[in-house]
């Protein structure tokens, strides 16, 4: 049996490869739950809560990679003014 957090991060990251998209689809979320056994492995967890959870772990993937890259612009541009 896989972790949930593990399951919640693997569901991001499929959704984000396969997409380019940082808003998941219900469908799509439906099908991973039901095929890739989140639903065997944590009978007391609802689509809904999985939904919302990978949900949010793409919303701080997203995040996370828009701070990076304001970050290197900001380097760039201190080395850029040097």
């Amino acid at each position: 049996m896989q972790k949930l957090s593990a399951h919640i991060e693997t569901a991001a990251a499929e959704y984000r490869q396969e997409t380019g998209k940082d808003e998941l689809a219900p469908l799509w979320s439906a099908e991973y739950f039901q095929d890739c056994g989140v639903m065997d492995d944590y009978p007391g967890l609802s689509l809904i809560e999985f939904h919302a959870l990978v949900q949010k772990a793409l919303t701080l993937n997203a995040e996370r990679e828009e701070k990076r890259a304001r970050l290197e612009q900001d380097k760039h541009k201190r080395a850029v003014k040097k």
